[in-house]
């Protein structure tokens, strides 16, 4: 377990924080259409889009520290060992975010609520969010996942494409830094080029991610709203995408040194 430092220890603590918030985006649609304020809900779904994204790329920097700090005997293994404790904290935080999604469904429709009574002021919201009577209120309002969230499911209801799609750029999205930095290792003559690699494939994840999956759930959403569709339909396909998102990071941790390895590949035809 000499792996196991404690700068793994907080790099995976914030891996974990950020996939939580990520799993947890997924609530604020669900919140959106209980109450009928789909654009205040995009609105803070937005926000926690930005704050994860952040979150991401402060890691970033201490997570390539990682290659730097190697051994010199026996690297490549030692690396790997803590880049997939890394990618397990995600699926971690992503458990975690599951366990909480009905207490933050039922948080964040009260949120969007204070959001347009507020006109839009993002900072008295977080000022009332982190209020002690309104986390008194989060805590009385806490209960885990219960069966009868999915009563009414059945696996052909489940929208099998859109479930793969997520879960294969969930896979991409978690593993695009780790593989570009495992890369370099792999070839140490391209390390710069492998490493820069990962902006790119973190874009074109966002990109599918946006194109594919999310205009899917945003007008499942605003069916709802204009009572053209059904708020558990989109409950338990918001509930599959979130599931998906777990498969993801467990998919992640196969296809980590592929992807690692085909950058180092492919760095052949850049430089």
């Amino acid at each position: 377990m000499e792996f196991f430092t404690e700068k793994v220890l907080y790099i995976s603590m914030f891996i974990l924080v950020i996939h939580t918030i990520e799993t947890l985006a997924y609530a604020v649609r669900l919140s959106g259409a209980r109450v009928g304020l789909i654009a205040s809900a995009l609105s803070l779904f937005n926000l926690m889009v930005i704050i994860s994204r952040m979150a991401n790329m402060m890691q970033q920097p201490f997570t390539g520290s990682l290659v730097d700090t190697a051994p010199d005997s026996n690297t490549l293994d030692f690396v790997e060992a803590q880049y997939r404790t890394i990618l397990g904290a995600s699926t971690i935080g992503t458990i975690i975010g599951i366990l909480l999604l009905p207490t933050f469904v039922a948080l964040f429709s009260r949120s969007i609520i204070h959001l347009s009574k507020q006109g839009g002021s993002v900072p008295l919201l977080l000022k009332t969010f982190f209020s002690f009577e309104y986390i008194k209120r989060g805590l009385n309002l806490f209960h885990f996942p219960a069966r009868k969230d999915l009563r009414g499911l059945t696996l052909k209801a489940v929208p099998w494409r859109l479930f793969l799609i997520n879960m294969v750029v969930t896979a991409i999205y978690t593993i695009g830094v780790l593989s570009a930095l495992y890369a370099a290792l792999l070839a140490p003559d391209r390390a710069s080029t492998a490493i820069m690699a990962s902006g790119l494939i973190n874009g074109i994840a966002t990109i599918l991610l946006v194109v594919f999956v999310d205009p899917k759930i945003s007008v499942m959403a605003d069916d709802v709203i204009n009572k053209r569709g059904d708020y558990i339909k989109l409950k338990h396909v918001s509930l599959m995408m979130v599931f998906s998102r777990l498969m993801g990071t467990l998919l992640a941790q196969l296809l980590f040194l592929p992807g690692a390895q085909y950058i180092a590949w492919f760095t052949k035809f850049i430089v």
